[in-house]
């Protein structure tokens, strides 16, 4: 009996074996954590270079988009400018000299030719009565489309007419009871008559010559303001 009075019973060293255990315990828990941590920041790296590579794709794509639509406009702009306009009639050997006298023009409207050193106002301006054509000579000159009809045009026409010029820069129209046709279009010694507003050759003169190259005076001021 005696002998089995050594084993040891001694509660410290059960305590110690715990302590450790839960030491280690306590480590791999802090272990798994930060490797969890990394894991969920390595996901949200992906998550966040995937979305800026999406990002930056679509911009791309809409860039280019952009570009092509806008480069797609601007050709057809540019072949619209070259096409020819059935029924467009064009006059040459016009002078340009300044003169403060009325000008006998052998165009009804003029096309060109001699004119008064002040034009008429042509920043997309309708006017409501006739203008002197020595003023609106001038402002051909400096590559404005002149719109004049007469009595028969309907009130839908001018409405047309009259929301196409005031949108449009370089243009100007105004009642001219002496000319032939109903609608007329004038740019520097060009000219179109036209029966109704609806005709899509109006479209057509305003892109080929606002501004066009029968401009004598490109970039040239068509406001009358000081």
């Amino acid at each position: 009996m005696g002998s089995a009075s050594k084993q040891s019973n001694k509660p410290g060293n059960h305590q110690g074996a715990t302590g450790k255990a839960g030491a280690t315990d306590r480590r791999a828990r802090i272990a798994e954590l930060r490797a969890q941590e990394q894991r969920r920041d390595r996901r949200n790296k992906f998550i966040a270079i995937g979305a800026a590579s999406v990002l930056v794709a679509s911009m791309i794509g809409v860039g280019a988009w952009v570009a092509l639509d806008a480069k797609s406009k601007q050709d057809a702009k540019t072949a619209a400018s070259k096409a020819p306009i059935e029924g467009v009639k064009t006059f040459g050997n016009l002078s340009r000299n300044h003169v403060t006298t009325k000008v006998n023009y052998p165009q009804t409207p003029p096309v060109g030719g001699d004119h008064n050193p002040v034009w008429a106002n042509c920043m997309g301006t309708v006017y409501d009565k006739p203008l002197e054509n020595e003023n609106a000579v001038h402002s051909l000159e400096h590559g404005a489309v002149w719109v004049t009809y007469n009595a028969k045009a309907s009130a839908a026409d001018l409405k047309t007419l009259s929301a196409k010029v005031k949108a449009t820069p370089y243009s100007l129209m105004s009642p001219y009871p002496d000319e032939k046709g109903t609608i007329t279009l004038t740019a520097w010694g060009t000219q179109l008559v036209l029966d109704s507003a609806d005709d899509p050759r109006v479209d057509e003169f305003f892109t080929k010559y606002v501004q066009g190259p029968q401009t004598q005076e490109p970039g040239a001021s068509c406001s009358t303001a000081q």
